[in-house]
């Protein structure tokens, strides 16, 4: 398949996030395995995240066909051994491709034998879609996380009801304005949902910009 070098998508917020949220990812994430990334929009996180993350490998995914042009843009640019081609994965849906293991592995060479599947990484996602996209990613981490298995997210989150800065006050009314099914989610809806898929809250890392990381474990 040839690649368009044109086809490689920037988020300017990538580069000021990258760094601290490699930083959380280093102690949290298993050692070795597989970790899904839900949602990976342009695809400068998995390039710049899997070579650092090695052994681990590091397998993206998005529901737009223009962002896996995109993911798929940036691997052929800066290459690297443990990053899988991207994947095509809605959230929101009741059965993931990566369920069917044997399939992936016959089409992508993927490997989940030798690594397999422990952590699911989203950043910059539950705000920006439905609550029900939310939903299903908890959902989808209980039925394919094992024992230990980690879920992490990364961004922007109201606590007790209320925002915690007034940039992020504006930030929601905006997102709002865009969608009415979007917005900056509650912390504690978004564990009590996880709770319900057996994923426990494990603990938060205040991030730059009135950010969180929210690392959850499945039991």
């Amino acid at each position: 398949m040839s690649i368009n070098k044109n086809s490689r998508k920037y988020a300017p917020a990538t580069e000021r996030n990258r760094e601290p949220i490699l930083e959380v990812l280093k102690h949290v994430l298993p050692p070795h395995g597989t970790v899904l990334e839900v949602a990976s929009g342009t695809g400068e996180h998995a390039v710049f995240f899997a070579p650092r993350l090695s052994p681990r490998q590091w397998l993206p995914s998005d529901f737009d066909p223009q962002l896996r042009a995109s993911i798929a843009a940036w691997r052929n640019y800066q290459p690297t051994e443990n990053l899988y081609p991207p994947l095509e994965l809605d959230a929101s849906a009741s059965v993931w491709p990566v369920e069917a293991e044997a399939l992936l592995e016959l089409e992508n060479n993927f490997d989940f034998d030798q690594y397999p599947l422990n952590a699911i990484v989203n950043i910059n996602m539950i705000h920006i879609s439905p609550w029900s996209t939310c939903l299903g990613l908890v959902a989808g981490a209980g039925r394919i996380l094992p024992t230990g298995g980690i879920l992490y997210l990364y961004g922007p989150f109201k606590q007790g009801g209320k925002h915690t800065s007034q940039s992020n006050v504006a930030f929601d009314r905006a997102l709002r304005s865009q969608n009415r099914g979007w917005g900056v989610r509650d912390l504690g809806d978004v564990v009590a949902a996880a709770q319900a898929q057996n994923l426990t809250f494990l603990q938060t890392y205040q991030m730059p910009a009135n950010n969180l990381s929210v690392v959850f474990q499945y039991q």
